[in-house]
């Protein structure tokens, strides 16, 4: 064999994959279809030159977390964290916000008459923070080393975030605010089990904050795959893999794709019943993304936003609740619900001096052809006006542009595939090992399996160990 373990995709799954299978001893070899490494988590000058955007992901609370990412060297590798000084904000037409501060008390200072019953739903998961996020970030069938705070926080999670947020908040701040975390999940607010979206990236605000990495996404990218090396890693990049036939000969391969790729690239090799499994594998809504060059900060009607590096946009959870409704019934929303970063304002590297950047993005029906870029822009100038007078150039991703740029984001869905409950369980198949596929040497690593999408590396990791476990490596970890 050339290689104990051959990687296709570089993205944080694959290279999580690549660095887990070295660790252990393994000769490695990642591939990946583009010039540079990265995948969701890439930065380019998409506008103007000196104005650094992030491609795909911008926010990372799940990297910062990621149980995997700390126990790697990364700062050593270049990786520096910027900690904005509230996590998120999320304005109102009235000229206020709602804030998702380090603090639960300096956030519910934000939420009026909801502040008791806001730290009274986030103040235990903080306190078992350490303990939940290993268990909330591990394959449904794991035995859970903390399974009393695991099972308290399932019983919340598993609701929709509609009836979440029903249940525990009355005015208009906190149940916003919940309603704009809760649709990270790419669903419709009345699913199940969107209330997890909420609780999780809320804690992480908390617990650990949203961050974003100095100089863009790409510096995430470059400290993974330089560990990787320094293990005795090989990358190889600019090389498609469309058939195995292409790989070289090794001991177990481990693909950052989805069901979809996966047949293409070994269908064959499947029996009929995991075939039709991943055939009926589901994708969610895709996205359309936009980045400006700016000459000057965004100028938001509320103060409290110019504090925070992630802003989300679209009012009222009512509000909110509809337009991702109208979503996942095959209809772009006249007001989307838009997600914001404005990392310059907190990494001057990102911009020339005096410039600015912001990185936005809204959800629309998967595949979509409709340009939104005037009803993106139509929201920010609903909490911010003058915005279009700060533009100096944009830049636009419709789905079909995201699936070109990374094929693993099927009709933009950036997620890996929905993620309801039956797809949390079986993702991408019910299998006690969701990495492993009927095939010995053959796994997958990507966010269509658990615990989902997110840079975190979590997908990447555990498919290693299932690889490991299978190859019989006992040999000590290194690095």
């Amino acid at each position: 064999m050339e290689f104990d373990a051959v990687v296709v995709g570089s993205g944080p799954n694959g290279l999580a994959a690549g660095i887990e299978m070295a660790r252990a001893g393994c000769s490695v070899c990642v591939f990946e279809a583009r010039d540079t490494v990265g995948g969701g988590a890439r930065s380019a000058e998409l506008t103007l030159p000196g104005f650094t955007h992030d491609v795909c992901s911008a926010i990372h609370p799940l990297a910062l977390a990621s149980p995997f990412f700390n126990t790697l060297p990364l700062a050593k590798h270049g990786l520096e964290w910027i900690q904005p000084p509230a996590a998120l904000a999320h304005p109102f037409d009235d000229g206020t916000a709602a804030v998702l501060e380090l603090t639960i008390e300096r956030t519910c200072a934000t939420l009026g008459p909801d502040a008791h019953a806001y730290a009274k739903v986030f103040a235990p998961l903080v306190r078992n923070s350490v303990k939940l996020i290993p268990e909330i970030l591990a394959p449904p069938a794991h035995l859970p080393r903390h399974p009393w705070a695991l099972m308290r926080f399932g019983m919340k999670a598993v609701q929709s975030a509609q009836k979440f947020i029903d249940r525990h908040f009355k005015a208009s701040h906190a149940r916003g605010l919940f309603a704009g975390i809760a649709a990270h999940s790419n669903m419709p607010l009345d699913h199940r089990p969107t209330a997890a979206a909420g609780l999780l990236l809320g804690m992480l605000g908390h617990s650990g904050g949203w961050p974003m990495p100095k100089g863009g996404s790409q510096k995430l990218s470059d400290a993974l795959a330089a560990h990787l090396t320094s293990l005795g890693g090989r990358i190889v990049t600019g090389t498609p893999i469309t058939r195995l036939g292409q790989l070289p000969s090794a001991r177990a391969i481990l693909l950052d794709v989805t069901p979809q790729q996966l047949l293409q690239l070994s269908g064959e090799q499947f029996p009929p019943s995991y075939r039709w499994e991943l055939h009926k594998y589901q994708y969610g809504p895709g996205v359309f993304k936009m980045d400006w060059a700016l000459n000057s900060p965004i100028p938001w009607k509320a103060d409290a936003c110019r504090r925070a590096g992630t802003l989300h946009l679209g009012g009222s959870a009512e509000e909110i609740a509809a337009g991702e409704e109208a979503v996942a019934k095959g209809r772009c929303p006249e007001r989307p619900y838009v997600l914001l970063a404005q990392q310059s304002l907190f990494d001057a590297s990102r911009a020339p001096q005096g410039k600015h950047t912001a990185w936005a993005y809204c959800h629309v029906p998967r595949g979509s052809k409709v340009d939104m870029t005037e009803r993106i822009e139509s929201q920010i100038e609903r909490f911010a006006p003058g915005f279009r007078d700060c533009v100096i150039s944009r830049h636009t991703m419709t789905p079909l542009d995201f699936e070109n740029y990374n094929p693993n984001y099927i009709g933009g869905d950036i997620t890996g595939g929905i993620q309801n409950i039956l797809q949390t369980v079986a993702r991408p198949s019910l299998r006690i090992s969701p990495y492993s596929t009927p095939v010995d040497n053959l796994f997958i690593c990507s966010s269509s399996t658990p615990p989902a999408a997110g840079v975190h590396g979590m997908c990447g990791y555990y498919a290693a160990r299932a690889a490991l476990q299978r190859l019989g490596y006992n040999r000590h970890t290194r690095g």
